[in-house]
């Protein structure tokens, strides 16, 4: 019966206050009962009124009108305080399966309000003391120990003021779903480099940049008898001294991290890769990410390096497996980070290696 009871709940929820990123409460979606306290407040009343009139006493059933009337201007105040409340949630950081996720919402209002609670089902609650026009910042935590697309469900943002004879609350979807990483498990990396030539690259050279043409790295002081075409005119122009343009280009093979799934040591696999692709990122290393799957299509990412490769390899370990992991979802990897579908290594020569003495020598 209970479940059922809030099946409807949430679908008629669903109906008067749909997701949204932003969201004004209103006379619509603000509702109203006696607290514990409010309810002994009315016994109270009605057990002054029930004396005054059973001893025909003016001054005690004053007395219970009084309260009432002070009662009724409870409920008054505390729609007030609640009405025309805005609310828009941002970006959460980046977090990891197992860690708290923190949603950061900011509030504001045309009028002061106080006292205003927000947490999350069964996570605890981030109290605001005081919004006013200018923006709040209210970080609510919501506990997760799974990986992939997570909806933290409704906002409840509940407030006693001003007395504490009334609640108000309200329920509402920020929209705010997050992508969580698969958890970082330290292991070994296990690298494979894919070549056309006769030979191996060494792993220790392969995916790392040696001085080039390819790529722009930076600035650096001009010395002496290097070529004026490479000098940084424009910062010459603006008064910051001679300039020389450094380039910089893969040397070798890049090597590749590679997920062959077992279905009974797949989320180890998953947080183990998480751990490579944080650690290969710090190490500032060229390398790719490919996915098998066992029905579809390999997911590539395509080598590169820097935090957006990082994030992406991220999100396609955190989506792996799961039935948010859709073609949308593909093709906005595609799009930022080199994703790809088709496979595009040389597949007559594979030579994978257990590379954890790459750590020492890069």
């Amino acid at each position: 019966m209970k479940r059922v009871f809030s099946a409807f709940w949430q679908r008629w929820l669903a109906r008067r206050m749909p997701p949204s990123s932003e969201f004004t409460l209103s006379h619509r979606s603000i509702f109203i009962l006696p607290s514990g306290f409010g309810f002994v407040w009315l016994g109270l009343i009605l057990l002054l009124y029930l004396f005054g009139t059973n001893y025909q006493n003016n001054l005690v059933i004053g007395l219970s009108i009084l309260l009432l009337s002070l009662f009724n201007t409870c409920i008054l105040y505390s729609y007030k305080n609640l009405a025309g409340l805005r609310l828009r949630a941002l970006t959460p950081p980046e977090v990891y399966a197992g860690e708290t996720i923190t949603f950061p919402i900011l509030l504001n209002s045309n009028h002061s309000s106080h006292h205003i609670s927000l947490n999350y089902p069964n996570n605890l609650g981030y109290l605001v003391k005081h919004v006013g026009t200018q923006d709040e910042q209210a970080l609510v935590s919501f506990a997760n120990q799974q990986r992939g697309i997570v909806s933290a469900g409704r906002l409840k943002i509940e407030s006693t003021y001003p007395l504490g004879l009334c609640r108000a609350w309200s329920h509402i979807d920020l929209d705010n779903a997050h992508i969580v990483y698969a958890q970082p498990l330290e292991s070994p990396l296990q690298l494979e480099a894919a070549t056309e030539s006769g030979q191996d690259e060494p792993l220790e050279r392969a995916g790392k940049y040696i001085a080039g043409i390819d790529e722009y790295k930076g600035l650096k002081p001009h010395v002496l008898g290097e070529s004026l075409k490479q000098v940084a005119w424009k910062q010459w122009a603006q008064g910051r001294g001679m300039l020389t343009k450094e380039f910089e280009q893969p040397q070798g093979d890049p090597v590749w991290l590679k997920l062959a799934p077992d279905p009974t040591h797949l989320e180890q696999q998953l947080s183990q890769l998480s751990w490579q692709v944080n650690r290969l990122s710090q190490l500032e290393q060229y390398f790719g990410l490919w996915l098998q799957q066992p029905n579809g299509e390999d997911i590539i990412l395509a080598p590169a390096l820097g935090n957006s490769h990082r994030i992406a390899c991220q999100r396609a370990l955190a989506l792996y497996g799961t039935h948010t992991q859709t073609q949308d979802t593909s093709d906005k990897l595609s799009v930022n980070h080199g994703f790809s579908h088709k496979p595009h290594i040389p597949p007559h020569r594979h030579s994978t290696q257990t590379a954890s003495h790459v750590e020492d020598r890069l």
